[in-house]
């Protein structure tokens, strides 16, 4: 009865819809990532998003404004580092990630006065969401799903064969550009939903999630999508109900989701043998 009364409140109302639109788009983007191996860019772009807040901050721009050109940068720098620089992906997000961490700490010492708001979006407060937040969150992530789309193809081709794809006329450079900016617009999406320090969490576990079950590709993206819904519906409500941290108990529902697939992909695959 307390979960149905819930849903009266305006701030339930609008983390509900933000949190679905992101997650489904944290859910479909993550996948790819996974398959690629390069999911842990997730990490590597928030550390970036926690010094282009603080930046944001200091300058007194709206957080989202700053850290959406700047992490857009860092994204197409660890490619470029990548493809030019002959250093393997886990390197270059490691370099760029900590130079990241290290602005905003440097900036945020500097200016001693906005430690709380720059605490928030650390750990993510989507109760406390705004109404323009979540018109700009469904507007942003509805784009970018529609940008998946249009690319999806390309994509596909270039998560599972990139020298075939590139052989067959793809231009996997531009594919590759095109998702990690996707990625990074992703990630300043999410911070808002988990916190700067879990958003990898919600790119990564729908994502392992649904390949516990899934058979073929687009099934896959469904149950990722369906799995990262159900642990921010959850996330949200039980936080609500036992007041406790809104961002961990998300992903914590999302582990939880990664559990019950791992048990019944693996007793699918025994009756499977049977």
């Amino acid at each position: 009865m307390q979960l149905i009364e819930a849903l009266h409140y305006g701030f339930i109302q609008r983390a509900l819809v933000a949190g679905i639109f992101v997650s489904i788009l944290c859910a479909v983007l993550g996948l790819f990532l996974v398959l690629r191996r390069f999911s842990l860019i997730g990490d590597g772009l928030a550390h970036v998003t926690f010094g282009s807040v603080a930046l944001g901050l200091f300058w007194g721009i709206y957080p989202l404004y700053a850290s959406i050109p700047l992490v857009c940068i860092s994204s197409l720098g660890i490619l470029r580092l990548t493809q030019r620089a002959r250093i393997h992906a886990d390197a270059a997000i490691g370099i760029v990630s900590s130079l990241g961490i290290s602005i905003g700490i440097v900036v945020a010492s500097i200016a001693g006065g906005f430690n709380i708001d720059l605490f928030s979006y650390l750990f993510g407060n989507i109760l406390a969401i705004s109404r323009t937040e979540v018109v700009l969150s469904v507007a942003l992530s509805l784009g970018l799903i529609m940008a998946v789309a249009v690319f999806y193809y390309d994509l596909f081709s270039v998560t599972f064969d990139e020298n075939y794809a590139r052989v067959s006329g793809i231009k996997t450079g531009a594919v590759n550009r095109v998702l990690v900016v996707l990625t990074s617009l992703t990630v300043v999406l999410a911070m808002k939903v988990v916190g700067i320090m879990l958003v990898s969490s919600l790119l990564i576990l729908p994502a392992v999630t649904a390949l516990q079950l899934g058979r073929g590709f687009k099934a896959t993206l469904f149950i990722a999508g369906l799995a990262a819904v159900c642990a921010v519906v959850l996330g949200i409500f039980v936080s609500f109900a036992f007041n406790l941290p809104t961002g961990a108990v998300i992903v914590l529902m999302s582990f939880f989701c990664l559990l019950l697939a791992f048990v019944a992909g693996r007793l699918l695959r025994i009756r499977g043998a049977a």
